[in-house]
């Protein structure tokens, strides 16, 4: 009880402000994903198979946050990427990405 008393404004808080959430399941599911999969995550080879497969993990997240459908805009980009312009390369991360069927249609001539 004195835990929840010296913290009784910060219990108390989602009366104030309705965004706030009562309980932490959007984040407990959110992290099942990386939780299931930690023994796999073991196995990435090395540091750098590591680092890679985190970056990779964080992209398909953004998508996901960003409501388009990673498997698409994986395999959109990868297919784009060889020929797609360096400088233009942020065109392809998942806040700024397009799909090749939204995106206008230069007009034949």
């Amino acid at each position: 009880f004195n835990y929840m008393l010296r913290r009784w404004s910060s219990f108390t808080r989602f009366l104030d402000d309705g965004r706030i959430c009562l309980s932490n399941n959007a984040a407990e599911r959110a992290l099942r994903g990386i939780a299931l999969g930690r023994k796999s995550w073991l196995f990435c080879g090395s540091d750098c198979g590591g680092q890679r497969a985190a970056i990779l993990y964080s992209l398909i997240v953004s998508a996901k946050m960003n409501d388009i459908d990673p498997q698409a805009w994986l395999a959109d980009v990868l297919a784009r990427l060889p020929a797609y312009p360096a400088h233009r390369i942020d065109d392809l991360l998942p806040w700024n990405w397009r799909s090749a069927k939204l995106r206008p249609q230069p007009a034949a001539a």
